[in-house]
């Protein structure tokens, strides 16, 4: 199992993979790592990456780029119709609305869910959506050895992006082992995508003024020029002196050219430089940090390379920016990090994250008719996530909750509502009181916010056999039903630090928006009231055994209806496109590569038949199959340019038919002499042996005459198959087919061995020497005829040393043969 880390960034794509040795960014087809963030449609299949950046400008219409942005946003939104005017493809409304694995911090929970969906359609199983700061907060900590402890003061590093479409900006908190983003802030409409635009702007007026050329009126020549200002920028990020800009047939076969230099670039974009502090501004404010507190700034991202980018950011925080981190790989890199530790496959070292939230989520809830409609901000800005809370309401029939940001002016999203949540089947308590209803919210992995659970607390008679631990007083109050302080406590008790699980919590604010509501309360609110509640029973003469009962919870259905999600169909529908898409792009692969093949076929054959195939081939056939190859040329570009897989395979074997034999009498004169000079050698060889036995040498006395007979008859007979082979090859023309093929040489060969070479291998016989009695610790001349004469064995008196370890003192002992 593999895990891996996607960076789809608005201009391009970076995938990272953990594997055994650490984290890899992996290549392309092209063997490169940048793959772009293009797709291009023709009428058959899809070119993706590379090769369909190759047909923007051919294909511009048909060629889809800079659609990152458009995730979880309908036709109608602002953004998508401004950048509607700037793109070269058509963008249309769906029946749904909407339009067309990091993710930007400042992304919505509709533009997140947009990217869940997407990774569901394509098959993708999404672990966990990260924020792009996040990620490079990981793969910068996780690598530190010197981080202060868990209890001493935490090292404040910056991390500052700006890709092609965004500029982000956070501060995160270091310990061993552990990471807390302490607040982020970011501009989504400021990246390396206006720079450029300046560029353009500032070369359209100047060809307009120059050459009385409209360049906006032509698409293909505003996609060129839009390339060319790109290669300009990031030459001027190295180079401050004069680069030209030089255009071969822009518009109507006219060049162009112009030059530009550094410091006429930061003049023309100082408006976009001065915007560079205002998020940073806002950094600082959210999470009052000073300048000084600051330990490290990390910038990554492609446009942190112009210098005038780099020195706003250092002058803002009085020191020099660092750039240990792979500006381009930093955000893939920590998103296949994160992947690892979520794994169960890998071990990695324990780092736990800490995320925020971006946007401050509140709730207004449904009310009844004596009461006012309530709101509470359940989540900050900022707040610790993934993070889970626990509301408690008392109702008596089912209710509703609206989640929406609650400050519209700063998310970039026109729409501030997230969802409506209906908590369904709630009823009223037996003796007509309101239920106590807890409802668990949350933001989760992927930072979007939920409505997870939500439970109704039922009280039903307990029998005398239950245990006293599940019993509770029925207890009678004017406003609300009772609450159990200690069950409250242990829900506060599982409260920890964020990240490392999901987490619960009580929340006893409320916002300005209204005042403390009855129907909403908090456990904090809730202790001190049962505190008063058991202080009364205190100064309370004794009363009467009361009733005891039983607390149940149970679970409720939330219906979520969403801002932006699609329906189970419509996802459903998109994932069966997507397979037939893939399926389509698969077959049409195919399709080209049986048409490559046989255009491939037809020049090779052509070459080779006016060169060394020209041999093996009878004149009238070779003209016959010249003039076939030039008939499927000009079959392959016109009738069929577009034809079926078939018509190609077909067409393939037509010529094969004739090529074929051409190439196996070109291969089969290649290797026929060799194949029979190593017969020959091994004739001679084996013929030798044969020799040498029949004049009785020394090294083949001890073979077995019947045996060397089977040799010399076995060399006998493959070499007078050899020499009529051999002869009848020689009648053959070089254009006939060879009477014996190579293959059936080396045939021979093996057989021939597999005859002879078991014989005149056997190894001679070994002569065993006269063998000498000894004693187990070797040979002892001197006692040995006293030992003999005794009639007794003599081992010694040290132990033994060799061959192993005699006890002379057994009753039996071990006669080693040392031979």
């Amino acid at each position: 199992m593999s895990v891996v880390g996607l960076d789809v960034g608005s201009q391009s794509c970076y995938i990272a993979v953990a594997r055994a040795g650490g984290i890899e960014t992996i290549a392309n087809e092209f063997s490169d790592r940048c793959t772009p963030s293009v797709i291009s449609f023709g009428s058959k299949n899809r070119t993706i990456g590379v090769a369909a950046k190759n047909q923007q400008i051919t294909h511009a219409n048909n060629t889809v780029f800079n659609f990152k942005r458009f995730h979880g946003r309908t036709f109608n939104d602002p953004f998508v119709q401004k950048e509607k005017e700037n793109l070269s493809y058509a963008l249309v409304p769906m029946k749904n609305g909407g339009v067309g694995i990091k993710v930007p911090s400042f992304f919505t929970d509709a533009e997140r869910r947009s990217v869940l969906d997407a990774a569901q359609i394509v098959g993708l199983n999404c672990l966990r959506l990260m924020n792009d700061m996040t990620a490079v907060a990981l793969n910068y900590g996780i690598y530190k050895p010197d981080l202060p402890g868990l209890d001493e003061k935490p090292r404040i590093v910056v991390f500052v992006d700006m890709g092609h479409s965004a500029f982000q900006v956070s501060a995160c908190a270091f310990n061993k082992g552990k990471l807390k983003v302490l607040g982020t802030a970011f501009d989504p409409f400021l990246g390396g995508k206006n720079f450029d635009e300046k560029l353009v702007e500032h070369f359209c007026a100047e060809f307009k003024t120059k050459y009385k050329l409209d360049v906006k009126s032509k698409i293909r020549a505003l996609l060129r020029l839009y390339q060319e200002c790109e290669k300009l920028k990031k030459q001027m990020s190295s180079i401050s002196m004069d680069l030209p800009l030089n255009i071969e047939c822009f518009m109507n076969d006219q060049d162009v050219m112009g030059k530009m230099n550094r410091a006429q670039f930061e003049e023309l974009c100082a408006e976009l430089l001065q915007k560079i502090e205002v998020p940073l501004h806002s950094l600082m404010e959210q999470t009052q940090l000073k300048v000084e507190d600051v330990s490290a700034v990390e910038i990554v991202g492609g446009t942190t390379r112009i210098p005038g980018v780099k020195e706003k950011i250092a002058k803002f925080f009085e020191k020099d920016v660092s750039t240990t981190l792979n500006a381009d790989e930093a955000v893939a890199r920590g998103c296949a990090l994160q992947c690892a530790i979520l794994s169960p496959a890998f071990k990695v070292r324990e780092f736990s994250v800490t995320d925020a939230v971006p946007f401050p989520i509140s709730l207004v809830w449904s009310h009844d008719s004596e009461y006012t409609e309530g709101v509470h901000e359940v989540f900050g800005r900022n707040h610790a996530a993934p993070f889970s809370k626990v509301l408690t309401f008392f109702r008596s029939g089912p209710f509703e909750l609206e989640a929406f940001y609650s400050d519209p002016q700063g998310v970039p999203y026109p729409e501030a509502k997230i969802g409506r949540f209906i908590v369904q089947n709630v009823t009223a308590q037996k003796d007509g009181e309101k239920s106590r209803v807890k409802v668990k919210v949350r933001v989760n992995t992927h930072g979007i916010f939920t409505v997870s659970t939500a439970s109704m607390v039922e009280k039903v008679p307990a029998e005398d056999s239950e245990l006293p631990s599940v019993e509770a007083d029925i207890e009678c109050q004017s406003q609300r039903p009772p609450e159990n302080p200690d069950a409250e406590k242990n829900v506060q008790q599982d409260s920890s630090e964020a990240g490392t699980q999901p987490q619960v919590q009580t929340d006893g604010q409320q916002t300005s928006q209204s005042p403390p509501s009855p129907e909403l309360t908090s456990e904090e609110n809730k202790t001190p009231d049962a505190d008063k509640a058991n202080e009364k029973k205190v100064d309370q003469p004794p009363e009467a055994k009361k009733p005891k009962i039983k607390v149940v919870n149970v679970e409720l259905p939330v219906e979520a209806n969403l801002v932006w999600q699609l329906g189970r169909d419509l996802l459903n529908m998109y994932i069966e496109t997507e397979g037939k898409m893939i399926m389509q792009d698969k077959l049409e692969k195919e399709r080209n590569d049986a048409k490559n093949a046989v255009e491939e076929y037809v020049y090779e054959f052509r070459d080779k038949l006016c060169g060394p195939y020209e041999k093996f081939i009878c004149e009238q056939d070779h003209q016959n199959f010249l003039k076939l190859l030039t008939e499927t040329e000009d079959w392959l570009y016109e009738e069929g340019e577009d034809q079926a897989k078939q018509a190609y395979v077909d067409k393939l074997e037509e010529l094969m038919k004739i090529g074929t034999p051409v190439k196996v009498r070109f291969q089969e004169a290649e290797e026929r002499p060799k194949a029979f000079e190593d017969l020959g050698q091994r004739l001679q060889h084996y013929a030798k042996i044969a020799a040498d036995f029949r004049a009785s040498d020394e090294k083949y006395n001890h073979i077995d005459e019947s045996e060397m007979k089977k040799v010399e008859k076995s060399v006998n007979e493959v070499m007078e198959w050899m020499n009529n082979v051999m002869n009848a090859q020689a009648r053959k023309s070089l254009d006939q087919d060879p009477v014996v093929r190579a293959q059936e040489i080396k045939a021979k060969i093996k057989e021939l061995k597999n005859i002879c070479e078991p014989v005149v291998t056997q190894p001679k016989p070994k002569i065993e020497s006269p063998k000498l009695e000894r004693t187990p610790n070797g040979p002892n001349t001197d006692k040995k005829e006293d030992d003999l004469d005794q009639g007794k064995n003599n081992f010694g008196a040290e132990p033994p040393h060799q061959n192993g370890e005699c006890y002379p003192n057994e009753k039996s002992s071990v006669h080693m043969d040392l031979d």
